[in-house]
């Protein structure tokens, strides 16, 4: 059976050749080709995979999109991510391809569809749901570092709870682990609840 990660590649190539390159993401500003050369870019060139994850090498990292998006067409560049990373890449190694891709190309995949489709929703299976929850934990930390008030997530389809950030007051966020993790991401279109004081629940927001 093929990882979550893959099948989230595929499926999210599928959709960028049938969308093609001009259609919306919830990455802001990102069409679906800027969308694709980034994922390109992250596993292909060490360098611009690093610089991401800078907030001060934005620029470094675009000048790298860029310079993809003149010597590849959409297709190629489409097929280029569907193959997956070069042979050299880090990010082909068995036991961290997962670790990296799952929720990266879970949450890209999700840019898509809810860009293009607000309100459709993809009816995760509980294997898919528990992988999501299994990485969650990890990336929900580091996006609550910058959190004023403690953070707790909540499942909702099953009993589960994790915190990923200590302190009073605290606030529950409540939701599929899904729609948990595009939430940690920044993703506007998502479906959670705040459970909270209320000025906590605001200040959060």
């Amino acid at each position: 059976m093929d990882s979550l990660s893959r099948t989230e590649r595929a499926g999210l190539c599928d959709l960028l050749d049938d969308l093609g390159p001009n259609a919306p993401t919830l990455c802001a500003g990102w069409t679906t080709l800027d969308l694709a050369a980034h994922l390109r870019l992250r596993e292909a060139n060490p360098v611009a995979a690093a610089t991401i994850v800078l907030p001060r090498a934005h620029r470094l990292t675009d000048r790298g999109m860029d310079k993809l998006k003149s010597r590849l067409s959409f297709s190629e560049i489409v097929e280029r991510v569907r193959r997956g990373p070069p042979v050299w890449s880090a990010f082909g190694w068995p036991r961290v391809e997962p670790a990296v891709n799952t929720i990266e190309f879970f949450v890209h995949h999700e840019d898509v569809l809810r860009a293009s489709s607000p309100e459709h929703r993809r009816d995760l299976s509980r294997r898919d749901q528990d992988e999501i929850w299994s990485r969650v934990g990890w990336s929900g930390k580091a996006f609550a570092r910058g959190a004023s008030v403690g953070l707790e997530l909540v499942r909702t389809d099953v009993p589960a709870s994790m915190r990923i950030r200590d302190g009073e007051p605290s606030v529950a966020i409540r939701g599929l682990p899904s729609e948990l993790t595009l939430y940690l991401y920044g993703r506007s279109v998502v479906d959670v609840d705040l459970d909270g004081p209320p000025a906590a629940v605001s200040t959060l927001t």
